[in-house]
């Protein structure tokens, strides 16, 4: 009897547990199910999307993808060289970008010192020479540097642009001038400090091309005509041959609207209240702190490409270019390897874009004066010698303290004339 109670218990105690074990299983796939279904109703994220990165000319399917994607490019967060390599032969229009610059001192953002420089690009080069279409550019913003400890300028980014003639196959197409009219007086050692050199305020901008003929025009990036011409034109010219030999013809009076820029292209680098910064400062992120300013890509830009051509920038940085291009309805890709820049970089494609978009503090009249800097000749200043001698040691020797302006006496005109 007792046994039949025992076994008549186990047998109940064994069902129980069958039925919790149905009851456990059930809600598990009801779990599952739950969150299968909210993934599929969940939005997807435009900025994750593995297949948009090889819309704009990537051939396969590699290790990166899109870290923000907008309606004409995509911010791509990976080693450029890695991305480079993925792209088809000729997709591309132009290369538009501001590699780091082979300077002494190492920045957050990483670069590599200039004796090492040339070796460094040269892979980059390559993939973005393979990359070109024949009728492409690539133009590299690259400022300068000081040999460490003397006052003597470096020739990395002269041995740079040989190398990319000479080696991998570039053609120059012109060389420019970006001329930073706020740029501080540095290195401050031999410009403030010694008084041998003059404040450095020149990038150089090398225009690159793959075959002597790629696709240009000026007449995208004319400028309003000098007062001079102006004058000129209202009042005629009279063909001739003027003193430097050069013979005007009667064409140099007709008005066609606009002149014609030269390689020297003045834009302030003064950004300190843009909507990228106050994005970042918001956010508590770091800003890329080698910013070119929005006209310099954007002359480039204008001049050698059409809407939906391809511009890629494989050293990103805060994506400007990528702003400048999604403006201009230009098909882009912005590279760049550090996460933080990237985040950074979202700032600036949160609002949408607007093809009449004008750059900040750009004044909307061509006639306005905030739209010209002035360049003082030479000898304005000048008076007669100074009376202040030149150091023999040619400034080797630090000075005890450096002299104004004000404390150096001119020599008398009298004087310079005096007899013995």
């Amino acid at each position: 009897m007792a046994g039949s109670k025992r076994r008549r218990k186990l047998a109940r105690g064994r069902q129980s547990r069958k039925v919790a074990s149905r009851v456990v299983k059930r809600l598990n796939q009801k779990v599952r199910k739950a969150k299968r279904r909210a993934k599929s109703r969940a939005p997807k994220a435009a900025s994750l999307s593995r297949k948009s990165i090889y819309s704009n000319g990537l051939a396969e399917e590699g290790k990166t993808f899109p870290f923000l994607k907008t309606h004409f490019g995509q911010v791509v967060q990976g080693d450029s060289l890695d991305v480079l390599r993925n792209f088809r032969d000729g997709s591309v229009d132009l290369f538009m970008t501001s590699p780091p610059f082979g300077l002494v001192r190492k920045k957050d953002y990483g670069n590599v010192e200039a004796d090492e420089y040339v070796e460094w690009f040269k892979p980059f080069a390559t993939e973005m020479y393979r990359c070109l279409k024949d009728s492409g550019s690539l133009v590299i913003d690259i400022g300068g540097a000081w040999n460490k400890g003397y006052p003597t300028r470096n020739l990395y980014h002269f041995k740079l642009l040989i190398a990319l003639c000479e080696e991998i196959g570039f053609h120059l197409a012109q060389d420019f001038y970006w001329w930073n009219p706020a740029r501080l007086p540095t290195p401050a050692e031999w410009v403030t400090v010694r008084r041998i050199r003059v404040k450095d305020a020149i990038n150089t901008v090398w225009w690159l091309s793959k075959t002597p003929w790629p696709k240009a025009s000026n007449r995208r990036v004319l400028q309003p005509y000098s007062p001079a011409m102006q004058t000129l034109l209202e009042n005629g010219y009279t063909a001739k041959k003027r003193p430097s030999g050069h013979d005007i013809s009667e064409k140099f009076s007709i008005n066609n609207g606009a002149a014609i820029p030269p390689n020297l292209i003045a834009v302030p680098n003064t950004e300190s209240n843009s909507y990228y910064l106050r994005y970042c400062e918001e956010r508590g992120l770091s800003p890329h702190p080698a910013r070119y300013p929005a006209e310099l890509p954007e002359f480039f830009v204008r001049m050698l490409t059409d809407i939906r051509d391809t511009v890629v920038d494989p050293f990103a940085g805060s994506c400007i270019t990528g702003e400048v291009c999604e403006r201009l309805q230009r098909d882009w890709t912005c590279i760049e390897i550090l996460m933080e820049y990237c985040e950074a970089a979202r700032g600036r494609f949160i609002r949408p874009a607007s093809a009449t978009a004008k750059s900040v503090g750009k004044p909307d009249a061509p006639s306005d004066e905030r739209n010209y800097y002035q360049v003082p000749r030479p000898g304005v200043l000048w008076n007669g010698p100074t009376g202040d001698d030149l150091p023999a040691d040619g400034g080797r020797k630090r000075p005890e303290k450096p002299r104004s302006v004000s404390e150096i006496a001119p020599t008398p005109r009298s004087d310079l004339f005096a007899k013995s």
